[in-house]
């Protein structure tokens, strides 16, 4: 599957668990981390939680499997590591404190 699948793949999964907000940022020609951050906000940990967990059920099916999650069953922000595609999900309020999109802003917005 080709990254620009995945990241749609995992955007139509945090619109499916509702998340917010959610942004797909290319950082390849300004970072070496990865070539896309995404970006969304939950409204609760739970919420959270099973975001994180779908994206990680739905991509591991098919063979993709992070290099690492940071995070907990009670954590407020949940990162996904899959090489090249970054997600990170938010509690909107600690989204604002780390204001992410901020700091990434020399990448590319793409639209969804």
């Amino acid at each position: 599957m080709e990254l620009k699948e995945i990241v749609k793949k995992i955007y139509n999964i945090i619109e499916e668990k509702k998340g917010e907000d959610i942004k797909v940022i290319d950082i390849a020609k300004v970072s070496t981390i990865a070539d896309y951050f995404i970006i969304a906000s939950a409204n609760n940990i739970n919420q959270v939680q099973a975001i994180s967990d779908e994206i990680d059920f739905i991509l591991g099916k098919e063979g993709i499997m992070p290099k690492a999650i940071e995070g907990n069953k009670n954590a407020s922000w949940m990162l996904l590591d899959y090489n090249d595609i970054v997600v990170h999900i938010f509690l909107r309020e600690d989204r604002a404190f780390y204001d992410l999109d901020r700091i990434w802003r020399d990448g590319k917005e793409i639209e969804m």
